[in-house]
């Protein structure tokens, strides 16, 4: 007779024993979620700043994020690493959701070792990049850190390589940014420098290759560390920073935004939202913003904000080289990229910074698949020895470079100046535009009337009997005969001459037609652009 063996018993205690394990791993989560303990949270709180993960809950939506690797610990021995091992390393690293799409997410934890960077932590970081490239999803960086860890040694040092490394890989694949929520230092400044947007929080976050301390012993000079790196000197000066901010909050929900604008990866096209405002709104108010006087300023924001959807827009290194205004922004519900001159700042003139900022802007673009709108009104290069001994040669280059490279749709439209080698920069028909417009104010011309009068015509001047009343004769007639409102138009330089008050029609239904334009470059590794 077979007795039945009872397996009641050992199937109740593995069950059991499964329960305890369910717990210790529950309790486990919750001493990561909680980080090193209440005195180190109190004292980044005292510091005006918040947690790691409260960052990561204001960037995603509610109850969205998944993290990764959040039993990570480091290996390092030696200057008592081995005694203190936390949960996670220093960094949180996952993914989650922006406005319902995928974006993943690293985040510093000052509260661990400072948010120093160790062998460790960069393996996080390289494998939530590798998930974001290979995903095709935008990356958002939130750094707060110290640097490498030094205990590390040069472990800490290739691990920022590594970051490097990917960084240039994903550039043009995935959208990047990068939000300095802290201190930035020595080479870890270099990562937020090759992505593709980058935000700072004034008095908290601050970027510099040497701090304070070492210029002072170098170059005797003083100076506080938001007077080397800090956020008003890095959008404003440097031009390091498109975005700066008072809070976290309120930088937060701009990166938010930012995103909503911005495609998922190089294949995509950024989302479009439903458009409320009649895309054949009149624009009267145009003829009033810019007088016919080409020497009289405007605000270019005021027409910005009369061709885009309910007139919003976000403003790109918006205090930085201010005589050109670059944006985002929606045009019957689709995302275009704004380009403009600005009179008020400068006359609207091209120089050394506001040719990198636009060419920058519009590689960008042109990464993105969003098509660009060109609002010209430029009376040249900025004259002068400074310009000229910094390089404007080379500078200008790289936004002429940017645009005749760039695929997208491009229109451009000229308002009312538009001078010598600056118009041609200025996406000019010849260098590849899609359609140029023109409003009946423009002049298309090599320069000025006045000076053009002045070397075409010296000598007649120098021998009148009143000199000037002969100047204002021959550039009254140089204007009749090269700067008439129809000049370019009838040699095929301009597509149309429109009523400033039909902009907005204009640019939607051509916007509307060169949505599928297929554009192919050459074959090549890459081009040599200018440096």
């Amino acid at each position: 007779m077979t007795v039945a063996k009872d397996t009641t018993a050992p199937a109740a205690a593995a069950a059991g024993d499964a329960r305890r394990r369910a717990a210790e791993l529950h309790a486990v989560r919750e001493q990561v979620r909680l980080g090193p303990g209440e005195k180190a949270t109190l004292a980044q709180r005292a510091k005006g700043k918040l947690t790691a993960r409260e960052r990561i809950d204001l960037l995603l939506d509610e109850g969205s994020f998944h993290e990764v690797e959040p039993l990570r610990r480091h290996r390092a021995t030696g200057f008592g690493l081995e005694a203190k091992r936390p949960w996670t390393d220093g960094v949180i690293t996952g993914w989650g959701t922006v406005h319902g799409r995928t974006v993943f997410v690293y985040a510093h934890d000052f509260r661990i070792f400072g948010g120093a960077l160790g062998e460790a932590h960069a393996q996080k970081i390289h494998k939530i990049m590798d998930m974001a490239i290979a995903a095709g999803a935008p990356l958002v960086s939130l750094n707060d850190g110290a640097g490498a860890r030094i205990q590390e040694g040069v472990s800490a040092l290739a691990g920022y390589g590594g970051i490097f490394q990917r960084n240039t890989r994903a550039s043009g694949v995935i959208p990047q940014i990068s939000v300095m929520l802290g201190p930035c230092a020595g080479g870890a400044a270099y990562s937020p420098a090759l992505t593709d947007f980058v935000f700072m929080v004034r008095e908290t976050s601050q970027m510099f290759i040497t701090g304070p301390d070492v210029v002072q012993a170098v170059t005797g000079e003083k100076i506080t560390q938001n007077g080397l790196g800090g956020a008003d000197v890095h959008s404003e000066v440097s031009g390091v920073a498109h975005f700066a901010h008072d809070d976290e909050r309120g930088c937060l929900e701009e990166v938010r935004h930012l995103l909503s604008l911005l495609p998922q990866n190089n294949r995509d096209f950024p989302p479009d939202a439903p458009c409320t405002d009649p895309v054949d709104r009149s624009g009267e108010a145009l003829l009033d913003i810019v007088p016919a006087d080409g020497i009289r300023a405007y605000d270019m924001h005021k027409v910005i904000e009369q061709i885009v959807d309910h007139g919003e827009y976000l403003e790109v290194h918006e205090r930085w080289a201010a005589n050109v205004v670059v944006a985002l922004a929606r045009i019957d519900g689709h995302v275009v990229g704004v380009v403009a001159n600005q009179p008020s700042w400068l006359a609207g003139v091209l120089d050394i910074r506001a040719s990198e900022k636009a060419a920058r802007f519009v590689q960008m673009c042109d990464a993105f698949n969003i098509p660009i709108v060109t609002l010209i009104d430029v009376p040249g290069f900025l004259p002068g020895v400074d310009q000229e001994h910094d390089g404007i040669i080379r500078h200008g280059a790289k936004l002429l470079y940017a645009y005749c490279n760039a695929t997208v749709p491009r229109i451009s439209l000229i308002l009312r100046k538009a001078y010598g080698g600056a118009y041609i920069v200025m996406d000019s028909r010849s260098i590849g535009a899609d359609l140029c417009y023109a409003w009946p104010t423009n002049e298309i011309a090599v320069m000025g009337a006045e000076g053009a009068a002045n070397v075409i015509f010296r000598r007649d001047i120098a021998a009148a009997e009143d000199p000037e009343a002969m100047r204002a004769q021959k550039i009254k007639e140089y204007k009749s005969k090269l700067m008439h409102p129809y000049y370019a138009a009838e040699r095929g330089l301009v597509d149309d001459v429109i009523d400033p008050a039909e902009t907005r029609q204009v640019l939607a239904a051509s916007l509307a037609m060169l949505r599928t334009k297929h554009a192919d470059l050459p074959s090549r590794k890459h081009g040599n652009q200018p440096q």
